[in-house]
């Protein structure tokens, strides 16, 4: 009996303690788009940059020549898949910005000294906040794209397209929440995203396929995570959702759907892991 009271009282404070910690979460995470809504520029500046580049770059290169693309593709519906996720890359880059400024704000140690059930919720918070973002400002381009005639992906591909977007932002915004841990300012984080965004962009399949790069070039894009990203993504647009279809010809070998996503599964698993412990002593 004193058992059964026992396991009965555990899974009450279980219970309790996963209600407190997603009241806190949904709070710092309406805190979050408060700050949005009252200075929404960084939303109408993350949708408006990747839709001029989706309208001027897929004007500058409409008659590209035959046999640029695979399978006759217009270079509309190429570069779609690549502004989707560059899109989503880019905004979970900027993860990091508003937890950066917090801590030189102060904001981030009134928290740590707030009564807290767990102070997970402040990094639970940053994620909800960014991938919902993200995933805002990627619908915005792939509506635009559909406008512009390059194509949507339907239902089922809309569900692989959400997922690889997720596994991307997810991992994208672990490596940020790191950063804003381990640098001094924010001021040495926006150096970090600006370094970062332009050459991981141009070094993917995002602008090019594979064939039409040099050899580096090619190795680079291939092991590029955007590129892993970027090929499921398209080809969901081209129609072929099956996990076990080849999106990618490495030079290092053929990837599928299945692939592509396991990688980023593990890079997001393992970036994740790897700022756990500084993120529990930045927080402790």
């Amino acid at each position: 009996m004193t058992s059964a009271n026992s396991a009965l009282t555990n899974g009450s404070n279980e219970t309790s303690a996963l209600a407190e910690i997603t009241q806190e979460t949904l709070a710092l995470t309406r805190r979050l788009f408060v700050q949005l809504a009252r200075r929404p520029s960084t939303l109408v500046a993350g949708v408006l940059q990747p839709l001029i580049w989706l309208v001027l770059f897929g004007a500058l290169f409409a008659n590209a020549p035959a046999g640029l693309l695979p399978g006759g593709m217009s270079y509309g519906r190429f570069l779609g898949a690549g502004v989707i996720v560059f899109t989503a890359f880019s905004g979970a880059l900027n993860a990091g910005l508003p937890v950066m400024f917090d801590r030189e704000f102060g904001f981030l140690n009134r928290l740590l000294v707030a009564p807290l059930r767990s102070r997970s919720s402040i990094v639970l918070a940053s994620v909800l906040y960014i991938t919902a973002l993200s995933l805002v400002q990627s619908l915005a381009i792939m509506v635009t794209a559909a406008l512009l005639g390059y194509g949507w992906p339907g239902a089922a591909g809309l569900l692989l397209v959400l997922v690889t977007l997720l596994l991307l932002v997810f991992a994208v915004t672990a490596l940020s929440l790191g950063l804003a841990f381990a640098l001094p300012g924010h001021i040495e984080l926006i150096a970090v995203i600006f370094v970062a965004n332009l050459p991981l962009l141009f070094a993917s399949t995002a602008l090019a396929p594979l064939s039409f790069m040099p050899t580096w070039l090619g190795w680079l894009a291939a092991l590029n995570p955007l590129t892993f990203a970027i090929e499921p993504i398209r080809s969901a647009y081209a129609g072929d959702l099956s996990l076990a279809a080849v999106v990618l010809e490495a030079p290092y070998g053929d990837l599928n759907t299945a692939t592509c996503l396991g990688i980023l599964a593990a890079l997001a698993a393992g970036l994740f892991l790897a700022i756990r412990p500084l993120l529990d002593r930045k927080l402790s």
